[in-house]
C-alpha cells in the first residue's frame, strides 16, 4: 500500500502527521521528497516509487507482512 500526502513544510521544519487508518500501527518508511518551484523535476520520482510501492501489495505475500 502506498499512500500520497501533499503538506506544507513550515520555516521551523517541524510537521504534525495524522497518519491514515488504513495504515496498520508499527514500523513504516517515510520518504520526503521536494515539491514545489521544482516539481517537474521530481514527477518521475514519485510516479516510480508508487509503482514500486504497489508491488508489494499482493495476497501472494501476505504471510510475510508481520516477519
Amino acid at each position: 500500500m502506498s499512500i500520497t500526502q501533499t503538506v506544507e513544510v513550515p520555516a521551523n521544519h517541524r510537521l504534525t502527521i495524522d497518519v491514515p487508518r488504513e495504515i496498520p500501527a508499527g514500523t513504516v518508511i517515510l520518504t520526503f521528497t521536494p515539491y514545489g518551484k521544482n516539481k517537474g523535476e521530481f514527477e518521475d520520482l514519485l510516479s516510480v516509487s508508487s509503482s514500486t510501492l504497489d508491488f508489494w501489495d499482493n495476497e501472494d505475500d501476505e504471510v510475510w507482512n508481520n516477519v
